[in-house]
């Protein structure tokens, strides 16, 4: 599939704080790379807690961004020593990745009446004005169950003009599934159950190593990767395709 805008939700899996944490940092990550390609970086939603993020879920478009960022779906595993541990142990925490384009409303079915939509005052950036209007929207649809929100926007249209955007292509990926097999089985092997033992990509602090489990790949100078020097990792999936 051939799109310039894709969704990416990233979530805190085992590991409490640190996985947040890193959850945060595989966030700064593609935003930081987004940048560096001229890539609008926008984000929808985000439960935070003092350390990162919880669940964060953002917008990306530009030329070539789904094609750069499709194989970051997955389970992301890190290996470090928190900064709140006292005995230098390493931890392992994991936090997980879905890539999904954003398709056409014409694409994607959708009856008004299996929406459950509500609408909040978003809070967080944006002043005042944010915070005195219900401009956050969340949208339950009834027959999957699936419930997307957006809040970064000024204004409520907007904010659920994005939530669809969310929305239709999280059904647009079951519909996809559907045809092709079972989609739990499918919809695991994206996201995985965030579970330490489900990885596609290892983060290794003390030996600065980053491993893909899937293309036996390794690179060094984690810290540069996560500031969003990206590329490495791209033309390494670029170069296994051909």
């Amino acid at each position: 599939m051939t799109t310039n805008k894709i969704i990416i939700e990233i979530r805190a899996g085992a590991g409490g704080d640190e996985a947040s944490i890193f959850a945060g940092d595989l966030a700064r990550m593609y935003q930081r790379y987004a940048a560096k390609r001229g890539w609008n970086f926008s984000i929808l939603d985000s439960s935070e807690n003092n350390q990162g993020y919880k669940s964060l879920t953002a917008e990306v478009r530009g030329e070539g961004c789904y094609e750069a960022l499709k194989h970051e779906s997955g389970v992301h595993r890190v290996q470090r020593i928190p900064k709140t541990e006292k005995a230098g142990r390493v931890h392992t925490s994991t936090a997980s990745v879905a890539i999904l384009p954003i398709v056409e409303a014409r694409e994607v079915n959708i009856s008004p009446n299996d929406l459950e939509v509500t609408f909040s005052r978003a809070g967080g950036p944006g002043g005042q004005n944010v915070n005195k209007v219900e401009t956050a929207v969340r949208i339950l649809h009834k027959p999957t169950g699936i419930v997307v929100a957006s809040r970064e926007e000024r204004s409520q249209y907007a904010n659920r003009e994005k939530a669809m955007d969310v929305l239709r292509a999280k059904l647009y990926e079951i519909e996809q599934v559907r045809a092709s097999g079972n989609i739990a089985e499918t919809r695991r092997d994206q996201i995985g159950s965030a579970d330490r033992s489900e990885k596609i990509r290892t983060y290794n602090f003390p030996d600065d190593r980053i491993t893909d489990h899937r293309i036996g790949k390794k690179w060094h100078n984690i810290e540069k990767i996560l500031e969003g020097e990206f590329d490495p990792i791209v033309k390494a999936f670029d170069q296994q395709q051909k």
